[in-house]
């Protein structure tokens, strides 16, 4: 198939005219032309956790417009709305984790995000896994307030009663004349909160079954899926399948496009197992981008031609009022709680390199810890938690309870544990491998680590050989030495698959609590990465223990507990309602 491709800016989203977009000169007209081939439009949005409001870059609460704002659901609402009359045929689409990051979700639970969506009028949506964070009753709430949309996800089977009724693998749109299947993360189950008897199928499989279901029950061609698998796992997806054109994506947070710091085209184009092309497209995190692709299907289902580009939400962009308005009176029972200054900063506490590297406000968070708990118990020598868990930049100047809790949203507690140094030494190879040492599974999350710990690993290396050495207090690690550390009750329990789950920990303050406490003590706080985790050349040092599956990496069991609805909660009680309901888990 040869594609003409050129750059062009679209007139009708002459407010992207930043982004470059693709455009194919095969392109007849909209609707089906003489050939048979047909034309449709797709927007599509994913990870947006919460952010109903306008944010700043760091995904914090917009207090500096002339630093730039971007995103909420007012200013996506007007510009969906006013591009999709343009079109014959085109479909809204939400790709999930509309859960977890604001306090809109931290107070409301899902109410208000129900009411939002039901305004934007999706076509379908698919569940991220952060929808789980509450358990499948409180998920079950949610899908049974929104209405007129399917929910959508093949390998998502539970037994809740409005879950199992509602959740369908894929959604046939008549008048298109296509088929929309739906597919969440299978690390769900260890990086949420699902009920026990929730299962998480395989993506790959789900989604063939669904593609061969339709072709065998339906005259359907055009196949197109929402996965909330990450962006790597959709190039999977996209290889080992048949029958599967487009794949508008999420869960990675991945920016696609000619932009800046893209990691890859939109679309992203490989080969299926017929050795036909497949497009896959995702549009960042927190609605700072609508993705927009438009195709043209042939007879037989195959996409002869295409362009499109994410379209940018700025504070540029106008917002819906009446939606704009509803938002802002919501922000009312919170607003005073979270605009607490309680203390500042001198240079940014950076989120953005957290999963890659050492970062400053995990570095400052870990320290934290460790702090709160060297206070009371001497032995302890640091302090270790998942980079996934921070979720969102601290930015100079004032710091805000509600920046803390935007960036640390999870409401984990402070736990102790114990590990010798041959099992401390595999939880950490398998940190830097992306595989636990034990169960061979992926770690689906980097770590950040407090003052007493130094690593120094190798990327290049083959995995479970990457650990280079590990460092307590300014000796090497010793294989046979207890070494007492503080972590979070979310990797205790197996989160993110560091740890072996445990139960033997006393659970102490939460982690929004302890950072509180730290930011009064330390104002006005300066952070600097100080080569706590190193890349280095090399290979292990021989006193090193070889992974092994054996020896313990113990941790606890994830909190069981569900935030729930708050609406109409006093402000009074804020403070301690916000705590007790912040009970979650965590991953993108």
């Amino acid at each position: 198939m040869q594609y003409v491709a050129s750059t062009l800016a679209l007139s009708a989203l002459s407010f992207v005219s930043a982004e470059e977009s693709l455009y194919s000169r095969r392109m007849a007209k909209r609707g089906i032309d003489a050939n048979g081939n047909y034309n449709i439009s797709f927007f599509h949005v994913n990870d947006v956790h919460s952010h109903l409001d306008e944010f700043s870059s760091s995904g914090t609460d917009c207090t500096r417009p002339e630093r730039g704002c971007y995103g909420g659901y007012a200013r996506i609402k007007h510009v969906v709305e006013s591009q999709r009359p343009q079109y014959n045929d085109s479909l809204w689409l939400n790709v999930g984790d509309e859960f977890q990051g604001t306090l809109f979700y931290s107070y409301y639970g899902g109410e208000k995000i129900a009411e939002t969506l039901n305004q934007l009028n999706f076509d379908a949506m698919t569940l991220g896994n952060h929808e789980f964070d509450g358990g499948d009753e409180e998920l079950g709430q949610f899908v049974a307030n929104l209405t007129n949309l399917p929910i959508i996800s093949a390998n998502v089977h539970s037994e809740n009663e409005i879950l199992n009724k509602s959740i369908k693998p894929y959604h046939i749109f008549e008048k298109q004349g296509i088929a929309i299947i739906g597919v969440t993360t299978q690390d769900t189950a260890s990086i949420s909160n699902p009920d026990e008897t929730t299962t998480f199928g395989d993506p790959i499989e789900a989604v063939q079954n669904a593609i061969d279901e339709i072709k065998s029950k339906t005259n359907i061609t055009r196949i197109a899926a929402i996965t909330h698998i990450g962006y790597d796992k959709d190039q999977e997806l996209a290889k080992a399948t048949t029958g599967l054109q487009l794949i508008m994506g999420g869960h990675s947070h991945t920016l696609l496009g000619d932009m800046e710091d893209a990691e890859g085209k939109y679309p992203t184009i490989v080969k299926n197992k017929d050795d036909e092309e497949v497009f896959i497209v995702t549009a960042y995190r927190w609605g700072e981008y609508v993705g927009y692709i438009d195709v043209t299907y042939d007879p037989e289902g195959k996409i002869l031609a295409y362009h499109g580009a994410p379209i940018h939400i700025t504070n540029t962009t106008e917002q819906d009022k009446e939606l704009q308005a509803e938002i802002e009176e919501w922000r009312g029972p919170f607003e005073a709680f979270a605009s607490e200054v309680l203390g500042t900063t001198e240079n940014d506490l950076d989120q953005t390199t957290c999963q890659k590297k050492e970062c400053t406000l995990g570095d400052f968070m870990a320290d934290a810890m460790y702090d709160y708990r060297k206070n009371s118990s001497a032995n302890v020598s640091f302090a270790i938690i998942n980079a996934g868990g921070i979720r969102a930049t601290i930015e100079k100047g004032n710091i805000t309870r509600g920046a803390v809790l935007t960036s640390f949203p999870f409401g984990n507690s402070i736990v102790e544990l114990t590990l010798n140094g041959s099992a401390l030494w595999n939880v950490l190879e398998g940190v830097m491998s992306k595989v636990n040492v034990l169960n061979g599974k992926e770690v689906t999350s980097f770590i950040q680590v407090s003052k007493g710990i130094e690593i120094e690993y190798n990327p290049s290396n083959a995995n479970l050989t990457k650990l280079v050495s590990v460092k307590i207090n300014d000796e090497d690690l010793n294989n046979s030495t207890e070494y007492q550390f503080v972590t979070l009750d979310f990797l205790a329990g197996g989160g993110d698959n560091i740890f072996t789950p445990t139960t033997e920990f006393v659970t102490l303050d939460t982690q929004d609590e302890v950072l509180t406490q730290y930011i009064a003590q330390k104002s006005p706080v300066k952070v600097e990465e100080e080569g706590r985790i190193k890349q280095v050349d090399g290979q292990k040092n021989t006193t090193s223990p070889t992974p092994t599956p054996s020896g313990t990496a113990g941790g606890a069991a994830p909190p069981t507990s569900t935030p729930g609805a708050a609406a109409g909660r006093s402000p009074e009680v804020l403070g301690a309602l916000v705590l007790a309901m912040l009970v979650s888990v965590f991953v993108l």
